[in-house]
């Protein structure tokens, strides 16, 4: 027999509160309005996906924003009266707060409908909650949660491109009968930050192309909700979810007044060359330093070509770091402690920061090579070069002084494509010192003799690439000076 879904009444105290809620099971009511509902998913590797329920965004009298859940076997029973803008009553329900990844509210405790839920839709509007509450972030506060799956928060900013397409060509979006018509990629340029990339799948991109398409003119700003901080290639870009949702111009109150910050800064919208923003731009260093110098404090990647000419000897070649963040561990008094995560006990593991004096056909700096680009340009992980030269000298590795590896050493003279990150410090910084996070291409046609001679490790003026000042003694002095030790002896 098929559960009436209804609300006891009669009763004189008044609705509680999310913020008043406490955990585990609860018989007093809830009053709230349906923001949003989308079906809960579990990815299994290799197999289908797992439908587990219906998940909620739910707001209250205050304005405070909670998520809600509906498991599987009650789904079809309460799916059927959900209905997006409408208040609702709860009464006895069950506050979880299992939920550690990709919370979607402020309000931690999960509200979970159980087996003597009642559940009604109220036939009168109650206009003290609110219809819409969003999450705005900055670029900054979606570079400082990238790839943590922890907080989901919302972005808005104004299109570039869309699908690789300027605006001012108005691309058609209909849907497609193939896996790419699954994702659309929008290019959006923030207020405080860079353009980033957006990526929009299923459902989102689904509802992007409807109301681009549908749009009488064509679109400028664009609110996306609850998007996942990734860093691919290097680069940050967000990703939307299943709880994600799209608006435009005139839909909300954020992206009305984005419009209306538009209309009294124009330059913001100047058009853009789609291969600039989709694609790296390649730059010479010397127009790396002149970008810093211009430009104001911003995140930028560029491609630069450049050969090693020498590696700075005698610093870490590596350093401990956070295994799900790649930060830096501060040492407690038992335990490593992660700055960015919080995670008082964390697991370290060992990542490349080396610095390499290079040169193009026109000027010399250094390069210091983070993370994956030191993979990439000597084969292997850090930790595995610790541990080999561990174990040939028998101790630990954490214990041991591991002096730089050979293979950075025989990597001088090669050229490379380098993705350079170009950071605020740059921009405050009197010395031209670059962060390499990925190595793009393998060696390549090398540019002419250096034009310097300059150790690694020097640090080169920016207003003045070609002056350098002391950093330290490099592998080449290192050979040069036991090869004069060995001919004196």
């Amino acid at each position: 027999m098929s559960k009436e879904i209804a609300i006891r009444t009669g009763e004189s105290s008044p609705p509680l509160l999310f913020r008043q809620v406490s955990p585990g099971p609860s018989d007093s009511t809830l009053q709230f309005r349906l923001l949003h509902f989308w079906n809960a998913r579990k990815n299994v590797k290799g197999g289908p996906e797992i439908l587990l329920g219906v998940e909620m965004l739910m707001i209250d009298g205050e304005g405070t924003v909670a998520q809600g859940f509906i498991g599987l076997n009650r789904r079809n029973q309460y799916e059927k009266e959900l209905k997006r803008g409408m208040i609702y009553t709860l009464t006895n329900y069950y506050a979880s707060n299992s939920k550690v990844m990709y919370h979607v509210a402020d309000q931690r405790l999960v509200i979970c409908i159980s087996h003597n839920s009642e559940l009604r839709k109220m036939e009168e509007d109650n206009e003290a909650i609110l219809t819409e509450r969003f999450r705005l972030h900055a670029f900054a506060d979606f570079e400082a949660n990238c790839d943590l799956r922890g907080d989901l928060h919302d972005v808005v900013g104004h299109l570039k491109l869309v699908d690789g397409h300027p605006l001012h060509q108005r691309p058609v979006l209909c849907s497609k009968d193939d896996s790419a018509s699954r994702k659309v990629t929008v290019h959006l340029q923030l207020k405080d930050g860079p353009v980033i990339n957006v990526y929009l799948w299923d459902e989102a991109a689904e509802n992007f192309r409807f109301k681009f398409d549908a749009s009488a003119e064509t679109p400028t700003v664009l609110l996306v909700t609850t998007v996942n901080p990734k860093r691919l290639g290097g680069k940050l870009c967000l990703s939307s979810m299943s709880s994600s949702r799209v608006f435009f111009d005139e839909e909300v109150d954020p992206t009305k007044e984005y419009l209306a910050w538009l209309t009294t800064n124009p330059g913001a919208t100047s058009s853009v060359n789609p291969v600039e923003v989709v694609k790296a731009e390649t730059l010479t260093i010397s127009e790396i330093a002149a970008f810093i110098k211009r430009e104001p404090a911003k995140v930028a990647y560029f491609d630069c070509i450049a050969t090693i000419d020498d590696v700075k000897h005698g610093t870490e070649w590596y350093y401990i770091a956070c295994k799900d963040c790649q930060t830096k561990l501060n040492r407690g008094p038992t335990t490593l402690l992660c700055p960015k995560c919080g995670n008082e006990n964390a697991t370290a593991v060992a990542n490349y920061r080396v610095e390499m004096s290079v040169y193009d056909n026109e000027e010399q700096c250094t390069f210091i090579i983070l993370g994956d680009a030191g993979k990439e340009l000597t084969g292997r992980k850090a930790t595995e070069l610790i541990d080999t030269y561990a174990a040939e000298n028998g101790g630990d590795g954490a214990e041991l002084e591991v002096p730089l590896p050979q293979c950075f050493i025989d990597a001088i003279g090669q050229t490379k494509k380098f993705r350079i990150k170009v950071s605020p410090y740059n921009f405050t910084s009197t010395r031209l010192s670059l962060t390499a996070t990925k190595i793009v291409s393998p060696a390549v046609l090398p540019p002419k003799n250096p034009p310097l001679n300059t150790a690694a490790g020097t640090e080169v003026e920016i207003s003045d690439v070609a002056t350098s000042s002391g950093g330290g003694t490099s592998a080449i002095d290192d050979e040069k000076n036991a090869k004069r030790t060995k001919r004196s002896g």
